[in-house]
């Protein structure tokens, strides 16, 4: 099971996390961390692209994997937007509401297997993961470049397109998967 390739690649990724942390809230001193933190990341968004490619290819997908890879990416895009919180970057309550989506889908998820139903991520939701990466990435290249007003109001765009598709795909999630609710009554 965590001997595959792709598993490999997800366990990497997840302990990654604290590195990443560390990256971000020493690079509030040191732009050459910023722009570690922009590099790890980056990798990171590789290698979860790679790791489900890999797995299909090489016939290597385990229930792990299906697991373990998108709590993989809940928790390097939760650690950085968590750091960003502490740094001043971003306010609580669009973080929150990004954090929540992805308590509820996931618990949405567990109460469908309970069901004997798998839900596979959306179009929707991995359209949701792009927005949450680019968010990330605005923050660390403004953090670390003079990007001066446009830079700013460019991750003030991307913070509120991140949200509604947190909220968008979220509520996609429930009702596309609303029978689950109907099968436990």
């Amino acid at each position: 099971m965590f001997h595959s390739i792709p598993n490999q690649i997800t366990l990497a990724r997840i302990a990654s996390v604290p590195l990443l942390m560390f990256l971000i809230l020493w690079g509030s001193t040191s732009r050459v961390s910023t722009i570690l933190a922009i590099a790890l990341f980056v990798l990171a968004a590789i290698s979860d692209a790679a790791d489900g490619y890999i797995a299909r290819s090489l016939d290597q997908t385990t229930l792990f994997g299906k697991f373990a890879d998108p709590i993989a990416d809940k928790l390097m895009i939760t650690a950085a937007l968590v750091s960003f919180v502490q740094l001043g970057e971003l306010g609580a309550a669009p973080v929150v509401v990004i954090i929540a989506r992805e308590f509820l889908v996931t618990a949405l998820r567990i109460l469908a297997i309970a069901e004997g139903k798998v839900i596979a991520a959306s179009p929707m939701g991995k359209l949701k993961t792009v927005t949450h990466i680019w968010l990330v990435l605005a923050i660390l290249v403004n953090r670390s470049f003079d990007t001066g007003a446009a830079g700013g109001l460019g991750k003030e765009i991307v913070l509120w397109v991140a949200v509604a598709m947190a909220v968008i795909s979220g509520g996609e999630y429930f009702y596309r998967n609303r029978e689950v609710f109907r099968q436990g009554t």
